[in-house]
């Protein structure tokens, strides 16, 4: 028997008497946590985790987030507690006043440090807020201005690059292809000062197609992810690599090649800026984003800063994988969700595009005006609102807490629940869509896709939910020291997108039918069954 062989079967074993040991504990072991109501566990041994990840599971998320009340009792691996919650006090007390108390899971910290590197996705507490602080001056409103030229400028080669390809007559295209091909060249210009992409013509790249290969190979490998603290950690680095290389997965040896080659490609664009800051090389520095793409605004703070605040390097190299990685693919499928939603309703396309040319009627809008377009930002809010492009966001209580709530829950034995008691261990699915959904928040209509909402007052109880979210009431970009870094860029970067096509094209359904699928990061097809991201449109050029 090989040695391989011996060190996996040493892996199973353990684990598998761990978890028949929490399995049999949780059993015994009655919480409080049973009385809250929620829907009865379809499997034995996977809980609710199979309705969780169902890419086509809208209507248990719907269920969760109407029939349940605001904390709903959910069930993982083995009987794993877990809390669905969208409770406003509740959530304010998770993502902002006991942050600290409720962090990442750990499974989601360790697969991001192996995967990422010691990036802001993958460091906890002062780690974190080191990182940040550094980082929040060039997510700022003030540096996004600076952001707007390159992104028009990509965006037009995006519009040179759909023109060629309809021929001049309507044609069905695969629309996400060119929003997550627009996408990565945005962030690479904007984020890194690198091109990936020059969008007029098909070129390989390495780092690109790994990072557009990374999602779609990481989604099927859940399991492993949640494996990944009981043996993330277990012997040095080269003995961990090791065991990875004897698994005979193709997928995720698949995903091992991806992170390398991230890795090592950021690894180069680093050193490359690194080099012509120390040599003070204008030339090299502004050829892409005239110097002013995050990374080369990040570096040259990090220079300039005391030895305390300073991040090492391989945090700032971790910063640019995780910017490329979490930028791409949220913010392209909802480019292509927006331009979906307007192929369904093709009065509010034409609605749109009437403020949008006029709006254009000089060229490119300028930031301070793209940004308070009414019905462009309505459009936007809605459809972020109903349809988050990442609904899943976990937290681990890290200690006994009581959690709060805005109104009490009857629980399942009739007795009223106004505050929960939380064991230290339980886990707690943040409710974004829950929250974005709640009728006793939003109205009857909340599950509506309405953009005038955003026109008119919003209904008082809106205001008086204090949701945490740092973006219009919503958790859509989170809240708290955790919320989303990146949610200006992404709002800028949709925008700007969505005035250069919708002034250029008409959208209209195709003759198949579109798809979306529940994910990390949601995405469609153009079959039901089908695992492959795309969306075709009818794209017909108005001039």
């Amino acid at each position: 028997m090989s040695t391989a062989t011996i060190l996996l079967q040493s892996v199973l074993v353990y684990f598998t008497t761990w978890s028949l040991w929490r399995f049999f504990r949780r059993l015994i072991v009655k919480s409080k946590l049973d009385n809250l109501p929620g829907p009865p566990s379809m499997s034995f041994l996977k809980g609710h985790l199979g309705q969780l990840y169902d890419p086509h599971g809208w209507n248990f998320y719907k269920s969760l987030s109407q029939d349940y009340g605001t904390v709903v009792n959910l069930r993982g691996l083995f009987g794993q507690k877990i809390l669905y919650v969208f409770d406003p006090a509740a959530l304010n007390s998770i993502v902002v006043k006991d942050q600290h108390v409720y962090e990442e899971a750990s499974w989601f910290l360790k697969a991001n440090l192996l995967m990422l590197g010691p990036g802001l996705l993958a460091t906890l507490g002062d780690h974190h807020r080191k990182q940040r602080k550094l980082l929040n001056p060039v997510f700022s409103i003030n540096h996004m201005r600076h952001m707007v030229p390159i992104f028009y400028e990509v965006t037009h080669k995006l519009e040179s690059a759909i023109i060629s390809r309809i021929r001049g007559s309507p044609r069905e295209i695969d629309i996400l292809h060119w929003t997550g091909r627009a996408a990565l060249e945005l962030v690479g210009q904007g984020g890194l000062g690198y091109s990936f992409d020059p969008l007029t013509e098909d070129v390989s790249n390495a780092l690109g197609d790994a990072i557009k290969a990374f999602m779609p190979t990481f989604v099927p490998l859940q399991t492993y992810r949640r494996l990944l603290p009981y043996v993330a950690d277990l012997g040095p680095p080269k003995f961990r690599r090791f065991v990875l290389d004897m698994i005979p997965d193709p997928t995720l040896q698949k995903l091992k090649k991806i992170s390398d080659t991230v890795a090592e490609q950021s690894k180069a664009i680093f050193y490359e800026k690194k080099a012509a800051l120390e040599r003070k090389d204008d030339i090299a520095m502004h050829q892409i984003g005239e110097g002013k793409d995050i990374m080369s605004v990040l570096m040259r703070a990090n220079m300039n800063v005391t030895s305390a605040d300073k991040l090492p390097e391989q945090e700032l190299i971790a910063q640019m994988s995780t910017l490329t990685i979490a930028a791409m693919d949220t913010t392209s499928n909802a480019i292509s969700r927006i331009l979906h939603l307007l192929a369904e309703r093709q009065d509010i396309q034409e609605k749109l595009r009437a403020e949008l040319l006029q709006a254009r009627a000089e060229g490119d809008v300028p930031y301070d005006d793209l940004v308070h377009l009414p019905y462009l930002d309505a459009i936007c809010r809605e459809a972020l609102r109903l349809y988050p492009p990442a609904p899943w966001l976990y937290r681990v209580a890290q200690k006994d807490i009581t959690m709060p709530l805005s109104k009490p829950i009857r629980g399942v034995d009739g007795t009223m629940m106004h505050e929960i008691p939380i064991e230290k261990g339980t886990t707690v699915l943040i409710g974004v869509m829950g929250s974005n959904w709640n009728k006793a928040v939003w109205g009857e209509d909340a599950l509506e896709w309405k953009p005038e909402r955003w026109l008119s007052p919003l209904p008082s109880t809106v205001e008086q939910a204090r949701i945490p979210g740092v973006y219009s009431h919503l958790m859509t970009f989170m809240g708290g020291g955790r919320a989303c870094i990146g949610f200006k860029f992404s709002q800028i970067e949709m925008k700007v997108v969505l005035s250069v096509l919708l002034t250029t094209f008409k959208f209209s359904l195709p003759t198949r039918q579109i798809y979306w699928n529940i994910a990390g990061a949601t995405y469609p097809t153009m079959e039901e069954q089908s695992t492959k991201a795309e969306m075709f449109l009818k794209v017909e050029l108005l001039w």
